[in-house]
């Protein structure tokens, strides 16, 4: 494998852009190595810019489930762009889609168009803040919701991978109203919200967080959550950011029959252009400026380049039996894995929901932050290091998601089980 373009490209681009990415986890820091720099992609296959070739199980975490450069997306995007790509006004692509998710999510009667996750979910705990008048916001330890100010509390994702426990620059007086519980624990959730000196707004939460490795909920965890929060006159906030159109059309409330207050979105529904949404039912929903006083904007929301990309991919997961086909191939290859999971002389914990799972480094059962922890991240760095050598691209973290694309072969699918097998028995050797 040579890596001499994207190692000058990585020196190049450490002299301009802090840390040489613009977005932390890709440093690859936390599995010792340097970034590559990507080409192009097409289906399950991604092209570095030394002409590398890789299986991707990365996904652009997440929203390229039919794989890259499908067909659909693209001539969608190319076509739209030859009549412009921005005008800060109204499209007629922003009401289709706006449409079309709202009849494919089932919480959603309305929604507003961002241009990335942590808008929406920022916006959506302005919201549940304005339409309650209280101030608290309730998360869970290890769920990240992007990085806004608010959210850098106990969070997932890069926060976890770099080992930082907050973040310099965000000030106390924003932190004390957010208030991290245990994912997964029904008795601090109830001691949490029934607590008479919290002025509690909302609760967000990832139905099935994705962001410090796949966790899945609990039996009753979200059902518990969903019967507290109404009873206490509390919006709840499911981030479907990674879940969305991922788990079912309707992401994990569809899938666990859970109904959210606001819902939070992004990734998928712009077809891996930058995109976000919030939304839900329509009193909460109407409080949004310039129909009531909460404010939110964005110059290209509602992109049309963003819209037309999300209307065809969504078009296409809708079509009869995606979801089924992707759910057999998914748990094929996961059946796969925990097979070389269990012949591992090393605790190997695959945690799975749909086309989306994490193998943990640690023993069983990963069900909270806690137990993610304990995970072996200088083994997952070696493992990582080996597949990329054996061409399979994996998330450089141990706290992220691999994702299956309707894009990927069984013969792909089988070379990666291959890799990991060997993977294994080499870190078994050492």
């Amino acid at each position: 494998m040579q890596t001499d373009h994207s190692a000058r490209l990585f020196a190049a681009a450490k002299k301009v852009i802090p840390g040489g990415v613009n977005s932390p986890v890709r440093a690859c820091k936390s599995v010792g190595c340097d970034p590559l720099f990507v080409r192009k992609a097409k289906g399950a296959v991604i092209t570095d810019v030394d002409g590398n070739d890789f299986i991707d199980f990365v996904g652009s975490w997440g929203p390229m489930i039919l794989g890259h450069g499908h067909p659909a997306v693209v001539e969608a995007v190319r076509s739209t762009a030859l009549d412009g790509t921005s005008f800060g006004a109204p499209t007629p692509l922003e009401v289709e889609l706006a449409e079309l998710v709202c009849d494919s999510v089932p919480s959603l009667e309305k929604i507003r168009f961002v241009n990335s996750g942590t808008e929406a979910t920022m916006s959506a705990i302005r919201l549940a803040r304005g339409f309650t008048g209280r101030n608290m916001v309730i998360k869970f330890d290890g769920c990240y919701h992007g990085h806004a100010d608010s959210f850098l509390v106990k969070a997932g994702s890069g926060v976890i991978t770099l080992g930082i426990p907050g973040s310099p620059g965000v000030p106390e007086d924003i932190v004390k109203n957010t208030l991290s519980i245990p994912y997964n624990d029904v008795a601090a959730l109830e001691a949490t919200l029934r607590d008479p000196n919290l002025s509690i707004a909302c609760v967000i939460v990832e139905p099935v967080a994705g962001n410090m490795g796949v966790i899945l909920p609990e039996e009753g965890f979200l059902l518990r959550l969903r019967e507290l929060t109404r009873e206490l006159g509390i919006i709840l906030i499911f981030d479907e950011v990674i879940t969305g159109f991922r788990l079912a059309l309707g992401g994990a409330q569809e899938r666990f029959g859970i109904m959210p207050d606001l819902t939070c979105l992004g990734k998928i529904i712009g077809g891996g252009l930058p995109v976000g949404a919030y939304g839900g039912r329509q009193d909460i929903m109407d409080t949004v400026a310039p129909e009531g006083p909460v404010y939110q904007a964005g110059t290209l929301s509602g992109n049309p380049l963003a819209m037309a990309a999300g209307l065809a991919l969504v078009r296409e997961l809708r079509k009869p039996g995606f979801y089924e086909a992707l759910e057999e191939k998914s748990a094929w290859f996961a059946a796969g894995l925990q097979r070389i999971a269990d012949n591992a002389s090393f605790p190997i914990t695959l945690n799975r929901i749909g086309s989306m799972m994490t193998c943990f480094f640690a023993p069983g059962p990963v069900r909270d932050f806690e137990s993610a922890m304990r995970a072996d991240t200088a083994m997952y760095g070696r493992h990582y290091r080996q597949m990329l050598a054996g061409g399979v691209w994996l998330a450089p973290s141990q706290f992220e998601a691999a994702f299956v694309s309707a894009a990927h072969d069984r013969s792909q699918l089988e070379q990666a089980l291959a890799m990991t097998e060997s993977s294994f028995k080499k870190l078994a050797d050492r």
